[in-house]
């Protein structure tokens, strides 16, 4: 089984949000997903809130293999957490 960590979008209409999962690979966009690893709100005013990441937990997924999609891979980028 290859894990992705990726986005799943969740919102209303025009007001979408975030959650950034650890995910079978071959699961739906939306599907279920093995663990929540936190959230990205693309249209909060405040820079330092629109992303919350639970970094003990990323760094366990990326130990055991899981590829970050290019998106989550950018978000975790800004927020200092080096990819190995």
């Amino acid at each position: 089984m290859g894990v992705k960590i990726r986005m799943t979008r969740m919102g209303t209409k025009k007001r979408p949000f975030y959650r950034i999962v650890a995910i079978d690979s071959r699961k739906k966009r939306d599907g279920v997903y093995l663990e929540k690893l936190g959230t990205y709100h693309p249209l909060d005013e405040d820079a330092e809130k629109n992303v919350v990441i639970n970094e003990d937990r990323i760094k366990h997924w990326l130990n055991y293999g899981a590829k970050p999609s290019h998106t989550v891979k950018t978000l975790l980028n800004k927020k200092g957490i080096e990819l190995t």
